[in-house]
């Protein structure tokens, strides 16, 4: 009888032993472990949504809203923060794949929630549609875009390419690969009209006196914003979560947002 209390309490410790050891393991593997050894916090960053994240070819350096917000972070876990560059069509696939340990914000979409893990959002978008001077007096609603004769252009990869394709099937369609944008080509009389939150436009409209918010009777898709996380990492996405609703509470979201004009 001994023998067989002793070996059921082997086995016990062993059993308890390698649940300790997967528990360690699974720690181990989070991006927060990996960010707090390394002391270094990788976002992947498109540096193309102004004012969110625009990056100077000059010094390859990054400003704008989600600048500021991955900086903050960064200080707040003790690390140096590192921009990695990447692209609309790649965003996902480089979290996925362990090239950086999140992105800057994303609109959230089903597709991309198939593949990437989501931060709480802490601020949403509504999309507009927008066209030249010359030109505007062509629209008058979102249906008068929905035509054989109207060419609209669009970024490949981004949430704005679905919506083209879905609210202007009629429409000649143009799609462009970053880091060229839609929004260039309609600059350049290539096509008539482009889509974008009402983030960006704000911006554009700013910078291009020539550009005009075409007359719609309410915005469409308005979407809450995140940063994408590897999906699995469940440490690493409860402490993003946290530091969200702490920064919330001490009003840094919404000043930061008043900074850059959103």
């Amino acid at each position: 009888m001994k023998l067989f209390k002793t070996f059921g309490l082997a086995l016990g410790l062993a059993a308890g032993l390698a649940a300790g050891l997967a528990a360690g393991a699974a720690t181990a593997q989070s991006a927060l472990n990996d960010i707090l050894s390394g002391g270094v916090l990788k976002v992947g960053t498109t540096g193309d949504w102004n004012p969110m994240t625009v990056r100077d070819p000059a010094t390859n350096s990054y400003v704008g809203y989600d600048i500021d917000v991955m900086t903050q972070l960064a200080t707040d876990l003790g690390v140096e923060v590192e921009f990695v560059p990447t692209d609309w069509k790649t965003l996902v696939n480089g979290v996925v794949a362990g090239n950086y340990h999140m992105t800057g914000s994303a609109s959230i979409s089903p597709a991309r929630l198939k593949a990437a893990g989501y931060s709480d959002s802490y601020i949403s978008v509504e999309i507009f549609p927008f066209t030249t001077d010359d030109k505007v007096a062509n629209f008058d609603g979102w249906d008068s875009i929905n035509s054989g004769d109207v060419k609209v252009s669009t970024t490949l990869g981004t949430t704005f390419e679905k919506n083209v394709r879905t609210w202007f099937p009629e429409a000649d369609i143009t799609v462009v690969e970053a880091p060229a944008r839609g929004f260039q080509e309609v600059l350049a009389g290539r096509s008539d009209v482009f889509i974008t939150s009402n983030i960006e436009g704000a911006t554009l409209l700013e910078k291009f006196p020539n550009l005009r918010l075409i007359d719609v009777d309410a915005a469409r898709a308005p979407t809450p914003i995140a940063m994408l996380l590897p999906q699995q990492d469940q440490v690493w996405i409860n402490y993003v979560n946290s530091w969200i609703e702490l920064k919330k509470a001490q009003s840094f979201f919404q000043d930061t947002a008043v900074k850059w004009g959103l």
